[in-house]
């Protein structure tokens, strides 16, 4: 059993996987477009465009999230929000999560009951269902999630859209989870408000429809960091991007939290991910929406630059880069 575990708590082995199930999904509430629930062999979602956006991610334990640094539930809703950010960034409304938990049989049953719990929490904030999934056994506890959603009857946002004359523009934070992470990784727990954006990221879900609705050419969540998702969008569209940290509005809190630290409060912004901020090409400044703030051009050539120069700075997170 864990060691931070309660004692006499019943495990997962002792509840039973059936008996489990019935615990995170009785008496939920689903939304409209979920017409069929958990329960039977396959969910069933109402699709009113004709097209269905999915998304898949998989986190896992001291990987993604540490239990020591996050409640179970903090776990769930980072779990749901990495998916359904993907959903935005596509221009599309979230509808439904699917989820697979893999844990070791001495895992407490009510920490995977908390961590359902944050996925039930942050479904309902962007007005999607958990409507299945699987549990199963393992040496390590690990979240799948696939994230579905409608287009409502635009089209999708892609990568690759962006043309030279776009401008560049963000909605939500930037810089806060790794600030976050920056504290937690020196053994504090404060300030609250940066090292909740770590545990429990909040993307501005509304904001890709919006987005797409204003005309957006190309679009992406900063899951690995500003730079890096743009250097996505740059290679997809064949252009270049280069952003200016005149217009990059860092938050007068990580300038503190970075001058305790040591740290740079910009490049936090420049590259930490897991904020998951959406970033897209408009064809004008005039078509920018409120609440997105400008902070860049696209132009001829390739590649991401910050004040027209190369970023010498890791510009993100990529798996297996050592």
């Amino acid at each position: 059993m864990r060691p931070d575990a309660p004692q006499n708590a019943d495990t997962v082995a002792e509840v039973g996987e059936f008996g489990l199930i019935r615990r995170v999904t009785s008496g939920r509430v689903q939304p409209p477009t979920t017409l069929l629930g958990p329960g039977d062999d396959a969910a069933v979602i109402a699709a009113p465009d004709g097209r269905v956006v999915a998304s898949t991610d998989v986190l896992v334990e001291n990987v993604h999230f540490r239990l020591d640094w996050s409640s179970p539930e903090q776990v769930g809703r980072k779990a749901a929000a990495v998916n359904l950010a993907d959903i935005a960034a596509m221009g599309a409304r979230p509808t439904a999560l699917l989820v697979g938990i893999a844990c070791p049989p001495d895992t407490p049953a009510e920490l995977v009951e908390g961590v359902t719990a944050g996925l039930w929490r942050e479904a309902r904030v962007a007005g999607a269902g958990v409507v299945g999934g699987d549990m199963v056994t393992s040496a390590t506890l690990v979240i799948s999630i696939t994230a579905l959603g409608d287009l409502g009857g635009v089209e999708p946002v892609t990568r690759s859209g962006a043309r030279v004359g776009d401008v560049v523009a963000v909605c939500g934070k930037l810089g806060w989870a790794a600030a976050g992470l920056a504290v937690l990784g020196r053994g504090f727990r404060s300030p609250v408000a940066v090292v909740g954006a770590q545990r429990s990221p909040e993307p501005p879900y509304p904001a890709g429809p919006q987005a797409a609705a204003a005309g957006a050419t190309a679009m992406v969540d900063t899951s690995d960091g500003l730079l890096a998702d743009l250097g996505h969008v740059a290679t997809a569209s064949g252009v270049a991007i280069d952003i200016r940290t005149e217009l990059l509005q860092v938050h007068p809190r990580l300038v503190d939290v970075a001058s305790a630290l040591g740290a740079d409060s910009r490049h936090w912004a420049l590259t930490g991910g897991e904020d998951h901020a959406l970033a897209a090409t408009f064809p004008d400044p005039a078509a920018v929406p409120e609440d997105w703030q400008t902070i860049g051009s696209v132009r001829r050539g390739s590649g991401v630059t910050v004040d027209g120069r190369t970023y010498e700075k890791p510009s993100g997170w990529e798996h297996w880069r050592t």
